[in-house]
């Protein structure tokens, strides 16, 4: 240690920083905090992701308003998924207290009360917000099945049964579609289509009928269907602040997995879209992955294989996902052993697994010559934080006891009357607002079903269907358009309709199962 430097300002030189970043706050030692320490993130580092830990009351979730806020002043678009409903407040500027002025004095923090551009989203149309809608061919077999909680097995059937309805060009909009597909399969009439597939038995297609009727039954139908989102609508700035999409996910709090796996539909739908960026100055956008656990509760090996590879390679599309969650041991090793900046709250020790939590967590931090980790993570105060993250050069800075930032917008809900006021005026809100159900796999195969054709008399060649076009006038032998009316010929043929009907059938389909858009 130089001389006249105090250990506070030996741990805060390890978070210098040539570039931009992200504040967090002073560090604190033996219970003081110096409000020159600084404790930050470089924004060019944020694409290697992090975890927010901590036990419930700790101040997790202001420190995601705080960490949103700033991305949004300097231009990065946010995602963050509002489990309890606290984050409204983003969208108004906050007030002033003793307690914050206090705070901002401690972190040496300009403190000005600041809103943000915010957009409320829900799943569904339970919610005053602007609903977001995936269609079951866009979503996919692998989620899919993590939201029914189906085993190995019956999510291989799932995948058979998606390849079926993709091959002949059967879409599957919302669940009444797949509904449809599987009651079709294991009809009478399907029985051959069914021993087509290969590999399914009609046990198995039941027991994933039945999961689904499940999902019905706890409204998880309101999800699924169009118009589809658009994750390039997360990627706006307006007036130079990126939007702040606020998730609202309170109202699927009977079916928690849905929501964590459709932020995982997300975040692969953006890994398929986006461009390659490299290093970038900033991130495009940081994905706030809220209540991880669930995630990765009872998920398959290939899932979680899937999840691990998705957040190595999303980094280079300039994509950082932060998961949020009580534990550090609630994220596979894998995926934890992907993640740069560290900002743990504190953990609790009441129980012998507690005690083994926090044993395992304090291994996970370098080496500290100035705090006794496990002793640290179990006294932090509220809105403290042990912190340690990736330098500018890539190496981890020393741990940091941190006393966070305040965040500058509202600390608290603005209301259900104001949320629906704020969605109404959104320019998204005439984008998904309105349901659309056009005619999909349910509509064509309860017309087959349903379909009774009169009989021919013998010997004569069977009508043509109800909706076919009529026959085609020859074509008119005009100079120069011979070649046109030859190419416009062949795809009025037999062969050229079935050429057509083979390519828009074809379904290519991504990591996640996913249908890769075209």
């Amino acid at each position: 240690m130089a001389e006249n430097t105090s250990p506070a300002q030996e741990i805060a030189a390890g978070y210098a920083t040539e570039g931009s970043a992200l504040e967090l706050g002073t560090v604190l030692v033996d219970g003081t905090c110096d409000p020159e320490a600084k404790v930050r993130i470089p924004f060019a580092t944020l694409n290697r992701h992090g975890l927010v830990a901590g036990a419930t009351g700790t101040g997790k979730t202001k420190t995601l308003q705080g960490l949103a806020g700033q991305l949004s002043d300097n231009g990065v678009p946010v995602l963050l998924a509002d489990v309890k409903g606290d984050l409204s407040g983003l969208a108004r500027a906050g007030e002033s207290n003793d307690r914050i002025t206090k705070r901002a004095a401690d972190t040496g923090d300009d403190w000005t009360p600041t809103a943000y551009p915010v957009e409320f989203m829900s799943l569904g149309e339970k919610s005053a917000a602007v609903p977001i809608r995936a269609t079951l061919t866009q979503f996919g077999p692998v989620l899919l099945s993590k939201v029914l909680d189906l085993n190995d097995t019956q999510e291989s059937t799932l995948g058979l049964i998606f390849h079926w309805a993709d091959q002949r060009g059967l879409p599957l909009l919302d669940t009444k579609d797949l509904r449809a597909v599987i009651q079709h399969l294991t009809s009478d009439e399907g029985k051959a289509d069914l021993k087509g597939i290969g590999g399914v038995s009609s046990a198995t297609a039941g027991v994933i009928l039945r999961a689904l009727v499940n999902l019905e039954a706890q409204g998880g139908e309101a999800f699924f269907g169009e118009p589809e989102f658009d994750p390039a609508d997360l990627l706006r700035v307006v007036d130079g602040k990126g939007i702040v999409t606020l998730l609202e996910v309170a109202e699927q709090s009977a079916n928690p997995k849905l929501f964590s796996t459709f932020l995982m539909w997300l975040l692969a739908e953006l890994f398929e879209e986006l461009p390659e960026a490299g290093d970038l100055d900033k991130p495009k956008l940081v994905f706030f992955f809220d209540e991880a656990h669930l995630l990765f509760a009872d998920a398959s090996k290939a899932f979680l294989e899937r999840i691990e590879q998705t957040v190595k390679l999303i980094r280079s599309k300039g994509v950082g996902v932060f998961f949020c969650t009580q534990l550090p041991t609630d994220i596979p090793n894998e995926v934890l052993s992907q993640l740069g900046a560290r900002v743990q709250h504190a953990l609790r020790a009441f129980t012998p697994e507690d005690q083994k939590a926090l044993t395992k967590t304090v291994r996970t931090y370098p080496t500290s010559k100035i705090y006794d980790l496990e002793e640290a993570l179990t006294s932090l105060g509220t809105g403290e934080a042990v912190v340690t993250v990736l330098s500018e050069t890539g190496a981890p800075t020393p741990v940091a006891w941190t006393r966070l930032r305040a965040p500058r917008s509202l600390m608290a809900a603005i209301g259900p009357e104001a949320v629906t006021e704020a969605a109404t005026a959104s320019p998204l809100y005439a984008k998904y607002g309105e349901t659309v159900d056009r005619e999909s796999a349910y509509e064509t195969l309860s017309g087959k079903i349903n379909a009774t054709p009169p009989a021919s008399p013998e010997g004569a060649p069977p009508p043509p269907p109800a909706d076919a076009p009529p026959p085609a006038a020859p074509p008119a032998e005009e100079e120069g358009g011979g070649l046109f009316d030859k190419v416009g010929a062949f795809f009025n043929s037999p062969l050229g309709k079935q050429l057509t009907n083979t390519v828009t059938r074809e379904v290519t389909r991504s990591l996640f199962g996913t249908r890769r858009r075209r």
